[in-house]
């Protein structure tokens, strides 16, 4: 059985940063492929940053240049490194992985396994 599971989220200002682990369990995360996607109150789940088994990473437009996707196999961990942080960033987070590690990664169908999420609240 694979569990996923994120922390790190909080509270942070405006330009402030914070870094989210997701721990995985049960599978080795070398053979997977990650994804962090977000869902703020009314609004759908959104697609936030893959990284594949290659180590190829892919973010959408409103977060490229401030978020960054890692991984550390030895350690069986993703992360997600946020800098800059708007007020919109706002949501819940959640950590997912992929067995196949497709390359439609901003699709979430094609995760088989998600994490309970982590909330992140950025105050203006």
């Amino acid at each position: 059985q694979v569990q996923l599971v994120e922390s790190g989220g909080g509270l942070v200002q405006a330009g402030g940063s914070l870094r989210l682990s997701c721990i995985v369990s049960g599978r080795t995360l070398s053979n997977y492929g990650m994804g962090w996607f977000r869902q703020a109150p009314g609004k759908e789940r959104e697609f936030v940053a893959a990284i594949r088994r290659n180590g190829y990473t892919y973010y959408p437009d409103s977060v490229k240049g401030r978020f960054t996707i890692s991984r550390d196999n030895s350690k069986n961990t993703a992360f997600l490194q946020m800098n800059n942080l708007k007020p919109e960033d706002t949501a819940v987070y959640y950590c997912a992985a992929d067995r196949d590690s497709s390359l439609v990664y901003s699709a979430s169908y094609v995760y088989d396994y998600w994490g309970q999420g982590t909330q992140v609240t950025v105050s203006s």
